[in-house]
């Protein structure tokens, strides 16, 4: 088997779950995190990543931007550099690159999961996870996910064609 004959084998379900992920990014984006507030008997807020970069744009600019960062644009960018490489339009040698792309945007999960944390432990705070988390977690680590079985699609490839 030459080289041209492996390109553009690619598993069909390996493109499509990772372009699945260009419109679940949104979605979890605007979801609902979290539901927040003072005591159970006042009623919750719903805080999601968009809502939350708001408050923060009026607060904290350089935290903004951090957060920014890390929730809307790294997994983003990641994903569109998967399916760049998946479709062959993006050499493989930048997966590295989206892994690390990969990493930042679950620190941004991790800085989430971290705030629930302290907050739980304020007496007078009430804090529910909302289905929101979930999906935007879930949406990270299937991008995590696809970039391994890519890789591993990509060395399969690379063996075939030599």
């Amino acid at each position: 088997m030459t080289a041209d004959s492996a390109r553009g084998k690619t598993p069909l379900f390996l493109r499509l779950a990772n372009l699945s992920l260009l419109i679940l990014y949104p979605i979890a984006w605007f979801a609902p995190l979290l539901r927040a507030g003072l005591l159970p008997i006042f009623g919750l807020s719903e805080i999601s990543v968009l809502t939350g970069l708001q408050s923060l744009w009026d607060s904290d600019i350089v935290l903004a931007l951090v957060v920014t960062a890390f929730a809307l644009f790294a997994p983003y960018l990641k994903t569109i550099g998967l399916a760049l490489v998946q479709f062959h339009l993006l050499d493989a040698r930048s997966l590295p690159v989206l892994n690390i792309l990969g990493k930042l945007a679950m620190a941004d999960v991790f800085l989430i999961a971290l705030y629930i944390t302290l907050a739980k432990g304020i007496s007078y705070a009430t804090i529910e996870v909302a289905w929101g988390m979930y999906l935007f977690t879930a949406c990270i680590l299937a991008s995590i996910l696809l970039s391994i079985l890519t890789d591993r699609q990509i060395k399969r490839e690379s063996a075939a064609g030599q």
